[in-house]
C-alpha cells in the first residue's frame, strides 16, 4: 500500500526515496471488541549481543568514524574529536578487563551520572561486555535538583559499586548526599577517584573473552529509570534480546542494498533516555553508521553549535523535537549554503516529543524544494522505555503529521476497549521483563495475554482504512469530566493545541474538571517567544505578558476551536507559565511527559486565576 497523493502532492516535486519497504498491516478484529496489529514484513536478521556490531565493524571498517564529539574551546568551536570502531573495540576491551578486575558482575551495576559523551559509551558497551548493567542517570537528578531525592533513590535502587562522570564538578553536592562507602568513582578529567585512562589502559586478557563467550539475551544490559504517575523512577529492566531485537525493527522497514552509504547522524538526544540510547546509539551501531555528538541544544544561546555542526556535517537522517526544527527553519530559510548541505544527502527527517505543526512542516519542505529539488519525508515513532523504545513509526511518505504510525515488524499491537478508549498494549521481544526490585508494578504492567500496558489511547486516522495509521488518542487515565457531563481527551487535546499554538507553546496542562468550559495552561517555547516580540533579550516574565506573543497564541486557539468547535475540545482560555515543569515536584517524568493531575494540583493558584471573572490581562480569551 503506498501513500496516496492528494491534489497538493500533483502541484509539487516528489519525495526524495526513503527506501520504505511496501506498507503492510494484518488486522485481527476479535469478539471483545480489541483490536491486534501486526506488521507481516520478516525481520532482518538480529545481532548475537549488542558487543557483536563493534566487533564486527572493527574488522570490516577499521577506520570508519563511529562517534564523534567536539573539544572544548575557550572561544568558538572546538575540532572534533573522533573513535574509530578500531579503536572503539579495543578501548570497550580494555575497559570490561578493568571491570571484570573489580570483581563486577550482573549485581553490582555501573551508573553513570554525566551526558553524552565518547567516554560514556565506551564505559556503556564496556560493562556490557563485562556482563555488568549500565545504569544512566538523568544529570538533571545531580545538577538541577535541590534535594537529591530521586538520585538517592535510584541509587538505593540499583546499588552500584561504580559511577562515572565525565568530570566531578558539576556532580560534587550530589556525590555529597550518596552513601558511597565501597562505591568507586571515574572521573575522565581525573578531578577525583580512579582516571577513566586508568580502565581503557588496562590490557585485555582471557577473561574479556569468556565474558562475551557467555553473554546472553536475557542478560540484564542497562537499567533506565522512568517516572510513573507517583513520580518516583522505576528502573526498566533491559535486556540484550530487547535492545538488539529494537535495533533492526525499524531497518526492517526499509530497503537496503549492498555499497548503499553508512548512516552519518547528529543528535543531541541524552542516552539516559531509551530514545538517545536505544535508538539512536544502539541502531546506529548495528548499522555500522556515524554519530556526531551534538553538543548544541534547542535553548536560547544553545542553538548556535548544533547550527554550526549543520555547517560542517550532512547527516544521512536527522531527528529533533519540534521547537528544535522551529529555530533551525529560521537559520535554513536564511542561509543557503547552510540548507544546501543539510539537505544534500538527507534521506528522512524524524520529530518526537510532541506534535509537528503543519505550517512547520510546510516551512521545511519550502526550504528543502528550494534547496535541494525535492520534499523529505517526516517520520514519528512511538514507544516507552519499557518497549526498548520503537514499537510503531511512520514508514511511509505523508503530509499528515501527529502519526503514531503503524507496527513495526516484531511485535503485535493490541488495542484494547478501556473506558471510552482503546489502550495501546504490545507484546514481543523488545518488551521489558519488568521493573527492577518492583514486583507489584511488574504485576500491573501486564495484561491476562502478557502485553505491556502503555497507558494510552490511541485510535485509526481512518477507520475504514487501518493502513493509513494510528493516532494518538490521550493517556487513559488523564480523562476528566467538564461540570456539564462532558468528558474530555485531555491527552489528545494536549497535543492538538500544542501543534496549533504558532510555536507558542512547548507543552501545555489541560484544565476544566468540574468547570463549565476548558482552560488551559502553557509553557512558552522561550526561543519562538523572543522572535515573535522581537526582542532576544526580553525576560520570561515579560514575554508570557507580550502583547505579540498573547495574539499569536490567540489566533492559534481561535484556529483550533474554529475545527473543534464542541465543549469536550474548544479551549475557552489559556495563561502562560514562567516556571518550567519541576523534575523535583514530580511534574515532569523521564520520557518528558508532563504528569497532568500532579502539574494542575501543584499550580491550583494560576488555575483559579485561568477562572477567575473578569480574567486578568494576561489571560487569553480564546
Amino acid at each position: 500500500m503506498k501513500g496516496s497523493a492528494t491534489a497538493l502532492d500533483l502541484n509539487l516535486p516528489p519525495y526524495r526515496d526513503p527506501r520504505y519497504v511496501e506498507r503492510k498491516l494484518e488486522v485481527e478484529r476479535r469478539a471483545d471488541g480489541s483490536i491486534v496489529l501486526r506488521n507481516p514484513h520478516p525481520l532482518r536478521p538480529v545481532p548475537s549481543n549488542l558487543i557483536e556490531p563493534i566487533r564486527k565493524w572493527a574488522v570490516e571498517a577499521p577506520d570508519r568514524v563511529w562517534l564523534g564529539r567536539r573539544k572544548p574551546a575557550k572561544e568558538g568551536f572546538g575540532e572534533w574529536d573522533i573513535l574509530t570502531y578500531a579503536q572503539a573495540n579495543a578501548k570497550v576491551n580494555a575497559i570490561a578487563q578493568a571491570l571484570l578486575d573489580r570483581g563486577l558482575d550482573q549485581s553490582t551495576p555501573v551508573m553513570i551520572l554525566s551526558g553524552n559523551s565518547i567516554e560514556h559509551a565506551l564505559m556503556t558497551y564496556g560493562a556490557i561486555l563485562a556482563g555488568v548493567p549500565a545504569a544512566p542517570v538523568s544529570p538533571s537528578y545531580s545538577t538541577m535538583s535541590s534535594d537529591f531525592e530521586k538520585l538517592r533513590y535510584v541509587f538505593d535502587l540499583v546499588e552500584p559499586k561504580l559511577i562515572f562522570m565525565q568530570e566531578a564538578a558539576p556532580f560534587e553536592r550530589a556525590l555529597k548526599a550518596l552513601p558511597l562507602d565501597g562505591v568507586e568513582i571515574v572521573t575522565v578529567d581525573g578531578s577525583l577517584g580512579t582516571p577513566f585512562s586508568a580502565l581503557t589502559e588496562t590490557s585485555p586478557g582471557n577473561a574479556v573473552e569468556e565474558s562475551y563467550a557467555s553473554l546472553s539475551f536475557d542478560m540484564v544490559a542497562k537499567y533506565l529509570f522512568t517516572s510513573g504517575s507517583t513520580g518516583m523512577p522505576k528502573a526498566v529492566i533491559t535486556t540484550q534480546r530487547m535492545m538488539c531485537v529494537n535495533s533492526v525493527m525499524p531497518r526492517s522497514v526499509t530497503v537496503e542494498e549492498e555499497g548503499d552509504e553508512p548512516p552519518v547522524l547528529l543528535n543531541w538526544l541524552p542516552w539516559n533516555h531509551c530514545f538517545g540510547g536505544n535508538a539512536i546509539l544502539n541502531n546506529l551501531l548495528v548499522s555500522g553508521g556515524t554519530l556526531y555528538i551534538d553538543g548544541g541544544r534547542p535553548v536560547p544561546g544553545g542553538f548556535a553549535e548544533t547550527v554550526q555542526n549543520l555547517r560542517e556535517i550532512a547527516p544521512t537522517a536527522y531527528s529533533n523535537v519540534p521547537a528544535a526544527y522551529t529555530m533551525l527553519v529560521d537559520e535554513l530559510e536564511a542561509d543557503e549554503a547552510l540548507a544546501k548541505n543539510f539537505f544534500s544527502r538527507l534521506r528522512t527527517l524524524a520529530y518526537g516529543g510532541a506534535a509537528l505543526s503543519q505550517d512547520l512542516y510546510d516551512r521545511i519542505q519550502k526550504v528543502a524544494i528550494k534547496a535541494a529539488g525535492e520534499r523529505i519525508a517526516f517520520s514519528s515513532g512511538y514507544g516507552a522505555t519499557e518497549t526498548a523504545p520503537t514499537i510503531c513509526n511512520v514508514h511511509w511518505p505523508t503530509e499528515r503529521m501527529g502519526l503514531l504510525g503503524l507496527p513495526l515488524p516484531g511485535v503485535e499491537l493490541k488495542l484494547a476497549p478501556v473506558g471510552q478508549k482503546m489502550e495501546v498494549r504490545v507484546r514481543g521481544d523488545c518488551i521489558t521483563p519488568g521493573y527492577h526490585k518492583n514486583p507489584e508494578k511488574t504485576a500491573e504492567a501486564y495484561d491476562e495475554e502478557g502485553f505491556y500496558r502503555l497507558g494510552d489511547g490511541a485510535r485509526f486516522l481512518d477507520p475504514e482504512r487501518p493502513e493509513e495509521g494510528l493516532v494518538f488518542d490521550g493517556r487513559v487515565a488523564e480523562d476528566f469530566k467538564l461540570s456539564t457531563g462532558t468528558w474530555v481527551s485531555a491527552g489528545k487535546l494536549r497535543v492538538d493545541v500544542v501543534a496549533s499554538s504558532n510555536g507558542v507553546l512547548s507543552d501545555a496542562l489541560v484544565a476544566g474538571l468540574d468547570r463549565s468550559y476548558i482552560g488551559l495552561l502553557g509553557f512558552p517555547n522561550i526561543p519562538a517567544c523572543r522572535n515573535i516580540a522581537g526582542d532576544a533579550s526580553l525576560a520570561v516574565e515579560d514575554l508570557v505578558r507580550h502583547p505579540a506573543v498573547l495574539e499569536r497564541l490567540a489566533e492559534g486557539l481561535r484556529a483550533h476551536n474554529k475545527g473543534n468547535p464542541g465543549s469536550s475540545t474548544r479551549v475557552v482560555r489559556a495563561l502562560l507559565m514562567t516556571e518550567p515543569p519541576s523534575v523535583d515536584a514530580g511534574e515532569l517524568t523521564d520520557k518528558g511527559y508532563i504528569n497532568q493531575s500532579v502539574a494542575l494540583g501543584r499550580r491550583a493558584a494560576l488555575v483559579e486565576k485561568l477562572y477567575a471573572e473578569p480574567p486578568g490581562n494576561d489571560v487569553v480569551v480564546a
